[in-house]
């Protein structure tokens, strides 16, 4: 599958220029898992080649990551009720979330998601999926294009540049992404398991509780 999005990338790249590192940057950012970690590092093998050029290259990636964003966000902003709580009710016992719970989580992004948007994207494997809770929590629509620009133009300048001083060896760049792919992926076991034995210790209260009053 990775060496299929890969051919597909560098192909659409070679044959749509700076419009097709654009394209490819507003469906990451949509949720939709191509990866950033190869189509900006090619385009910046372009750029050693005298291909493109470092600055459009950037521009271009960044402004692609901000529509995908802004797609997203707005399926988070306008499917919260239709969408979102729709899956909640449904299916958050699967996943161990009440909507009371769900409503708290969105009162706390409200607070504090300024941050978290800029941070996670900064993140691999988590920048692309920040822009829908975002939405969902209503995030002021102007903090959000900041912050979103804010966080994705270093990532887009240090993914670029590294392209062009590996030049056609751009390509080894996956294997130290993947390292950090891991280490999320272990931070994020972490978490749910903490999240299990949280709920499993409210439970134990709540039933000593009752067995006491009894």
């Amino acid at each position: 599958m990775l060496t299929f999005l890969g051919s597909f990338i560098i192909k659409l790249i070679a044959q749509t220029g700076y419009a097709g590192v654009f394209m490819l940057m507003t469906i990451e950012s949509a949720l939709i898992p191509v990866p950033s970690e190869v189509t900006m590092p090619f385009a910046g093998s372009l750029v050693a080649k005298g291909e493109f050029n470092l600055i459009l290259v950037v521009l271009a990636g960044t402004l692609g990551n901000l529509a995908g964003s802004l797609l997203a966000y707005a399926l988070g902003h306008w499917g919260q009720e239709t969408v979102v709580r729709k899956l909640i009710k449904q299916y958050g016992k699967y996943l161990l979330i009440s909507q009371h719970e769900y409503d708290h989580a969105e009162v706390w992004f409200r607070k504090h998601g300024e941050v978290i948007v800029f941070v996670s994207r900064l993140l691999p494997g988590i920048r692309t999926f920040i822009s829908l809770p975002a939405g969902v929590a209503h995030m002021k629509l102007k903090k959000f294009i900041i912050y979103t620009v804010l966080g994705c133009l270093p990532w887009s300048i240090v993914l670029t540049v590294i392209g062009v001083k590996l030049g056609e060896n751009w390509d080894t760049i996956g294997v130290y992404f993947h390292r950090f792919d891991l280490l999320l992926f272990i931070c994020l076991i972490a978490a749910v398991l903490f999240y299990i034995n949280r709920k499993l210790h409210i439970i134990k209260l709540v039933i000593d509780k009752k067995k006491t009053s009894q």
